[in-house]
C-alpha cells in the first residue's frame, strides 16, 4: 500500500469511528442507566437498619431536551429493588416554562418510594430561570410532597431511625444551610443532602460526622478515557463522581445522574444508586 492510500483508508476509518462514536454518545449511553451498589457505614445505625437499602435518585432533568419516558421506565426498574428509603438530590426539571411542572407531574404517577422513608432537597434547575423564581420552587416542592416526597429546605427529618439533613442548593435564592446542620445529632446516623458537592467546603457543618449524597455534577457526562472530565460546573476538581473520604468523618457521594441537560454522554453512564446501610466500625 501506497502512501496517498494508506492516508486515505486511515481517514475513512478515522471518520467511521468518529460517526459511531457519536450516535453512541447520542442514542445509546444517555439512555443506558447502572444501578451502583455501594455500602454505606453509618454510625449509631440501629441493630434493625443493619442491610437496609438506600436508595438515590438524582438530576432527572424532566423537560424537553431528551425523552423522558426513559426516566419513567428507569422508576419502574427502581421500583422493583423496593428500597426501603429514597432519596432525592434535586434538579427535577430542565425548566423552561411552567408545561415542564406538568412534564414532572407525568412522571412522578411513577415515583420511586421507600418502605421506610422518602425524601429530597432542591437542586439549581428546581429554582427556574437564573435560579431565582421562588414560585416554580414552590410548584416543584408541592409536586414532589404529593407524590409522596419529604422535600427538606434547609431542615432535618428522622424517618425510623435515621436522621436525614436537607440543604437548599447553593446556586439558589434559600440557601441557609446552618439551619439544616444545627439539627444535626450526634447519637444518631447522620445523612446530610445537598445538591452541589461544593457546600462541602463550606465552614456550616457543625462537625458532622456521616454521608453527604450529592448530585450536579452530572460525572462531567462526557470523560475521555484516561483523563478527567473536562467540564464540570463545580469549584473542587475533585467532586466529580462516586465515593470521596474527606478525612474529616463525613464521606460524600456524588452521583452521575439519572437524566441530562444535553442528550449526550460518554463514558459516564446514568445512575441510579443503591446503598446498602452498615455499622461503621
Amino acid at each position: 500500500m501506497n502512501r496517498r492510500k494508506f492516508i486515505k483508508k486511515t481517514f475513512k476509518w478515522g471518520a467511521g469511528l468518529g460517526v459511531i462514536t457519536g450516535l453512541y454518545s447520542w442514542q445509546i449511553e444517555p439512555f443506558w442507566m447502572e444501578f451502583v451498589h455501594v455500602k454505606m457505614p453509618l454510625k449509631n445505625l440501629p441493630e434493625e437498619l443493619v442491610g437496609k437499602t438506600l436508595m438515590q435518585i438524582s438530576d432527572i432533568h424532566i423537560g424537553n431536551s431528551f425523552d423522558y419516558q426513559y426516566i419513567i421506565d428507569s422508576f419502574k426498574e427502581a421500583q422493583e429493588l423496593k428500597p426501603d428509603f429514597v432519596v432525592y438530590t434535586g434538579d427535577y426539571v430542565n425548566y423552561e416554562n411552567h408545561k415542564q411542572i406538568q412534564q414532572l407531574q407525568e412522571v412522578l404517577e411513577n415515583v420511586v418510594t421507600g418502605t421506610l422513608g422518602t425524601i429530597g432537597v432542591l437542586g439549581n434547575h428546581d429554582y427556574g430561570k437564573k435560579y431565582a423564581e421562588a414560585p416554580v420552587a414552590r410548584s416543584i416542592t408541592k409536586c414532589m410532597e404529593e407524590a409522596g416526597v419529604t422535600i427538606l429546605r434547609n431542615d432535618a427529618v428522622e424517618f425510623n431511625g435515621l436522621n436525614f439533613l436537607g440543604i437548599d442548593d447553593l446556586w439558589g435564592i434559600n440557601f441557609r444551610p446552618e439551619e439544616a446542620t444545627k439539627k444535626y445529632d450526634e447519637n444518631k446516623p447522620n445523612i446530610a443532602l445537598c445538591h452541589n458537592p461544593d457546600v462541602c467546603d463550606l465552614p456550616i457543618w457543625n462537625n458532622f460526622k456521616g454521608w453527604v449524597l450529592s448530585g450536579h455534577t452530572h460525572g462531567g457526562q462526557v470523560k475521555p478515557p484516561f483523563l478527567p472530565a473536562p467540564l464540570l460546573p463545580v469549584k473542587n476538581r475533585k467532586y466529580t463522581a462516586g465515593e470521596i473520604d474527606l478525612q474529616d468523618g463525613r464521606t460524600l457521594y456524588v452521583n452521575r445522574a439519572l437524566g441530562c441537560l444535553l442528550q449526550v454522554r460518554f463514558n459516564v453512564r446514568p445512575e441510579i444508586t443503591n446503598f446498602e446501610l452498615s455499622k461503621a466500625v
